[in-house]
C-alpha cells in the first residue's frame, strides 16, 4: 500500500551525479521490514553510530519504528526507489536542552548512495513532522568525521547549533548538533 504522500518523482541535485529518474516512495513501516534495518546493521553503515546493533536492539528498533503508528509521537518510513526497499527514515520524540524535539534519521543504502536519494528522503521527513499535528523544532546529529550526513543536513535547511558528545560502547561521539525551525520551512 503506498503511504499517505503516495508515490514521487525524484528530482536529483544539481550537485549530485545525474542518472535516470527513479519513482520514489515512502511507505509507512511495516512487520515485515526488518531485513531493511538488518541490511543497514553493517560495520560500513554504522561506522559513525557506534557500530552494528545485536539482534535484541534491532527487534527493539524495528517495534519502535512499528509503534509510532497512529501516536503521533513520529513515524518510521521505509524508503523504496523503483519498488526496492534501500533504506529507511523517520522521526521520533526527544528532549534536547530541556525542549521538546523531533530527532531525524535517514539511512539510504550503499548501492543506491550518491542518488539524491537521502536529500529527498530527508526533505520528506522535514515535510510530513512538520505537517504532524504537534509540530516541534527538528534535531539531526551527525558524528564530527561524517562528512556526508553533514552535508544532508546542511542541504536540507538544518543549521549547525553546536557540538556534543553521545556516549555509546565504543567510547563517545561527538556529533554535530543540526537544528531547524520547521515554521521557517
Amino acid at each position: 500500500m503506498t503511504g499517505a504522500y503516495g508515490h514521487l518523482r525524484a528530482h536529483l541535485d544539481d550537485d549530485l551525479p545525474q542518472t535516470e529518474p527513479m519513482h520514489l516512495a515512502f511507505e509507512n513501516w511495516r512487520p515485515q521490514d526488518l531485513a531493511v534495518l538488518e541490511r543497514a546493521n553493517t560495520g560500513a553503515m554504522t561506522l559513525f553510530l557506534g557500530g552494528p546493533e545485536s539482534p535484541e536492539e534491532l527487534s527493539a528498533r524495528r517495534a519502535g519504528w512499528l509503534g509510532f503508528a497512529g501516536h503521533g509521537e513520529g513515524a518510521g518510513c521505509r524508503i523504496e526507489a523503483d519498488g526496492a526497499s534501500l533504506g529507511y527514515a523517520g522521526w521520533w520524540s526527544e528532549v534536547h536542552d530541556g525542549q521538546p524535539v523531533y530527532e531525524v534519521g535517514c539511512s539510504v543504502e550503499p548501492g543506491w548512495q550518491g542518488r539524491g536519494i537521502a536529500t529527498w528522503a530527508l526533505n520528506e521527513v522535514v515535510r510530513r513532522a512538520a505537517a504532524s499535528d504537534d509540530p516541534r523544532p527538528l534535531v539531526g546529529y551527525a558524528a564530527l568525521g561524517n562528512d556526508a550526513s553533514n552535508a544532508l543536513c546542511a542541504r536540507c535547511g538544518f543549521a549547525a547549533r553546536a557540538t556534543g558528545v553521545f556516549p555509546s560502547e565504543d567510547g563517545d561521539l561527538e556529533v554535530t548538533v543540526w537544528w531547524l525551525e520547521v515554521a521557517s520551512r
